[in-house]
């Protein structure tokens, strides 16, 4: 059942914030980059509190009842404001029907926040409940200064906006662990700017909605991961989807696109965003043909090489936020307002 948008309250400086682990957990020497941020987060005036579901030894943290019951109740919890993951992982698809949905219905909306895994949870809190959420920075990425035009998801959790953000122009990477676990600038990797394809210019606004494809494409045809009805619900605002590549390669990404285009993804998008990507090409399809070829049909502009994915910097996106994409000369700007 599909619910009227909710914003949850604006995170501030001494808010509680969660930390537990959906999907993977942490060992080694990653440890130390996950106690820095949690440091990083209480320097900065926060008050982190931290789940028992942290183990990195196996492929997920804990059994998924178990971590369903821990993020259900950290997002119930009226004291948390927002709640974050380490980072990502592979298989948090296997608690989604195990969240307390009755419970969260009835609940003050609270923030969760993270990409890359994340998105198979951030996606049903928005479509299902109509919680927004941020497809931003995982835990061990918040300690990272945004370059110019960029703004943190602090920044964006704190108000309703308008939120502007802009091309930053840059490539980055990030430190390994091992060579310096409290990081906090970008390592800088070279420079890229988003490319307009079906028009010169574009001027759009819809309601922003999307995530990682190789994990919501799983949610594609489920309750879960209806943004077909969410289309239908915002069809006076349309939408702006938005999607980002882990590390798939091409004709991989090809049929999960053309997937989503099958379950009605895009039957309500003025436009679609397209994260920059580091994955593989196929040996006759490369990252961009892929989209082309499941998405090219739609007669709808495509922004490529935005910095929404797994090559960083960042660029927070809130399901659910109205955004307007600009993108005119040298103009490239997405303004997002959370209400």
């Amino acid at each position: 059942m599909l619910r009227m948008l909710q914003f949850p309250a604006p995170v501030r400086r001494g808010d509680r914030i969660g930390v537990t682990s959906p999907s993977a957990g942490v060992t080694g020497p990653a440890a130390a980059r996950i106690d820095f941020c949690i440091r990083w987060l209480r320097e900065a005036g926060f008050d982190v509190v931290v789940g028992e579901l942290m183990d990195g030894t196996g492929i997920t943290s804990g059994p998924a009842a178990d971590r369903a019951a821990e993020l259900t109740a950290m997002l119930c919890d009226p004291t948390i404001r927002c709640v974050i993951p380490p980072w990502g992982g592979e298989t948090a698809i296997d608690m989604v029907d195990l969240l307390d949905w009755d419970a969260l219905a009835v609940a003050e909306p609270t923030w969760l926040v993270g990409f890359s895994d994340l998105s198979t949870l951030l996606l049903p809190l928005t479509t299902r409940l109509g919680w927004a959420t941020v497809h931003g920075d995982n835990l061990a990425d918040t300690p990272y200064e945004q370059p110019e035009g960029l703004l943190s998801w602090l920044e964006v959790v704190a108000g309703t906006g308008p939120h502007r953000q802009r091309d930053s122009g840059l490539i980055t990477d990030w430190w390994r662990f091992e060579e310096d676990p409290r990081a906090t600038r970008w390592k800088t990797a070279g420079e890229g700017q988003w490319a307009l394809h079906g028009s010169d210019s574009l001027h759009v606004t819809g309601r922003l909605i999307g995530g990682c494809v190789e994990t919501v494409c799983n949610l594609a045809g489920t309750p879960y991961g209806d943004v077909a009805a969410f289309g239908r619900a915002h069809a006076e605002d349309g939408l702006i989807v938005y999607v980002e590549v882990a590390g798939h390669d091409a004709a991989t990404i090809c049929r999960n696109l053309h997937g989503l285009r099958l379950a009605g993804w895009f039957d309500h998008a003025r436009a679609v965003l397209v994260g920059r990507t580091s994955a593989p090409d196929h040996p006759d399809l490369s990252q961009r043909e892929a989209v082309l070829d499941a998405l090219g049909r739609l007669e709808i502009p495509i922004v490529f090489d935005m910095e929404i994915g797994h090559v960083p910097p960042h660029l927070p996106l809130v399901n659910g936020a109205l955004a307007t994409l600009t993108i005119d000369g040298d103009l490239r700007e997405i303004v997002q307002r959370l209400g």
